[in-house]
């Protein structure tokens, strides 16, 4: 079984590009929406909350974790791999693509404010930083209106333009998404910014990864996961002919148990978005 969780809805982006590749894998996902967001908490809250989610998951009987989550990534998941017998996968800055496909050699970063400080976004930045110019910003506003089901019409992109608009400004053609909730918004982010702007989603080589690591942990066979990576490169070969259909992939009711330790509606009502359930 694996687990995912994250400070709120914004993980369910990495988990419908997990079941994209294992449909027939069980999942618990916990959202600790009680206590988000965690972008302006301390490095010690976020690390007890991750302990106890950590506990929790284990106990439900999950053998792997993600944590769907960049600033959790950041303040927590060195303290969970030395202190749990799991294997646990985090998100990656996806600076990297964004620097090897800039044109303008201008990249963005749209983070919570926890991400931008943490030290494996800095490290990676700074391998870059002499081909490219990274030019950030926090997403003000960006998780509140994901964690309220708000995600579009013109009060949510006057929200999302105040922190988008100074990154294109400085001439950024490449955005990285640096929060799981992000990906919710890219119909605002995009019709803001406009076609000739690439956003980066690392989920899809957080799914990729995970398969890797299962596949070193024995829990899951090399057939399954050719089979996973034979829907990455079908996906991949539709997206370079122009279509966008990888949502056909997201089977109709893939076995996952959805868990908060707040209020469940909009958590619920994004899942529902994602798999088309009334």
């Amino acid at each position: 079984m694996i687990g995912v969780f994250d400070s709120g809805s914004g993980g369910l982006s990495v988990l419908r590009e997990i079941v994209k590749l294992l449909p027939k894998e069980k999942y618990v996902y916990f959202s600790d929406n009680a206590n988000c967001p965690y972008g302006e908490k301390s490095v010690g809250f976020i690390q007890e909350r991750s302990r106890w989610i950590s506990s929790f998951l284990i106990e439900k009987g999950c053998d792997i974790i993600v944590v769907a989550c960049n600033t959790a990534t950041a303040a927590a998941i060195n303290v969970m791999r030395d202190e749990f017998p799991v294997k646990f996968i985090g998100m990656e800055p996806a600076v990297k693509p964004a620097a090897l496909g800039t044109r303008t050699g201008v990249i963005g970063v749209l983070a919570t404010a926890g991400t931008l400080k943490g030290s494996k976004y800095l490290s990676t930045k700074g391998n870059y930083e002499e081909g490219c110019k990274i030019v950030e910003h926090v997403g003000k506003g960006y998780v509140e209106l994901v964690e309220s089901g708000r995600l579009e019409g013109p009060g949510v992109e006057a929200v999302v333009k105040e922190s988008l608009q100074p990154l294109l400004d400085q001439g950024a053609d490449t955005i990285v998404l640096g929060c799981t909730h992000y990906p919710f918004l890219l119909k605002p982010l995009r019709k803001i910014a406009g076609p000739d702007i690439r956003f980066i989603d690392p989920a899809p080589a957080v799914a990729r990864h995970l398969i890797y690591v299962m596949v070193q942990e024995r829990l899951l066979s090399e057939a399954e996961a050719t089979v996973a990576l034979a829907k990455v490169i079908e996906m991949a070969e539709s997206k370079d002919m122009g279509r966008d259909d990888s949502d056909r992939f997201n089977p109709e009711s893939p076995c996952v148990e959805l868990l908060s330790s707040g209020d469940p509606s909009t958590m619920r009502k994004i899942f529902s978005l994602i798999y088309k359930k009334s």
